[in-house]
């Protein structure tokens, strides 16, 4: 019985970047990369967006729309950015979930400083795995992480599955970049540019090499779409941000 990955080049195998490794190394070498880059984290993503990533994630909480007693289930939320937003828009319980401990921790500091001790709680768990009851969310969030699961299809079926039905999935990830001419630039930028700043701020080249590799292995808006209706979740569409550098997509378990 062969053992093929629905995310890799081969047998048994996966991408981690551009590299390919075994499917069962992807897991700890992502939690290498993020142990190591977490407490500039934040900051990175300022500098790699020039500050865009505010206006992205600002994108999606306006998108799901936060009411009172909606409960959320962030994954791969670990510095607290899209809770935080979700309860400041008035959002109800909410539970983030990583895989990676310094991730957590970053965003149980931040969460003391801005004084908020309820309402949010902190799990370290793997996507594709959650330790959490069939149906029990109303919204699932996942932003800037499903490209570093290991298998993709693995944690969607998930996240429909803790869905209440009526639930709302949505997903905030760097996408295919519409613009022929704005392609280029974007290549240029990214696999010269940003690796260099990651090697700068956060001493790190090779984590920030990774991440830039990673968003082009990734599936494009329309293939990630199907997988999201082959996963069993319904009225998928998707919003392109910034010519496609990131794309929203969204989903309903009905």
């Amino acid at each position: 019985m062969t053992n093929t990955t629905e995310n890799g080049p081969g047998e048994g195998t996966t991408h981690f970047g551009f590299r390919t490794v075994r499917e069962e190394e992807k897991a700890s070498l992502v939690r290498a990369v993020f142990d190591d880059v977490a407490p500039r984290y934040d900051l990175m993503n300022d500098l790699m967006s020039a500050g865009v990533h505010r206006l992205w994630k600002s994108a999606m909480l306006d998108w799901l729309h936060p009411r009172a007693g909606m409960s959320l289930l962030d994954v791969g939320g670990g510095t607290g950015d899209i809770a935080f937003r979700f309860k400041a828009r008035g959002g109800g319980p909410v539970v983030v979930c990583d895989i990676n401990k310094e991730m957590l921790s970053v965003g149980r500091d931040r969460a003391i400083d801005r004084n908020i001790t309820q309402g949010i709680d902190w799990v370290c768990a793997d996507a594709e795995i959650l330790p959490f009851p069939d149906r029990s969310v109303d919204a699932y969030t996942i932003a800037f992480c499903l490209r570093n699961v290991t298998h993709t299809d693995a944690a969607l079926r998930e996240a429909r599955r803790v869905l209440k039905p009526g639930g709302r999935f949505l997903c905030l990830e760097f996408s295919q970049v519409v613009l022929p001419v704005f392609r280029k630039i974007y290549d240029q930028y990214s696999f010269h540019i940003l690796p260099k700043i990651g090697e700068l701020v956060a001493g790190n080249r090779e984590a920030y090499q990774y991440l830039v590799e990673s968003i082009r292995k990734f599936p494009p808006q329309d293939e990630l779409a199907q997988k999201m209706r082959d996963a069993g979740f319904e009225q998928v569409k998707y919003k392109n941000l910034s010519g496609g550098i990131a794309a929203i997509h969204s989903g309903w378990r009905l």
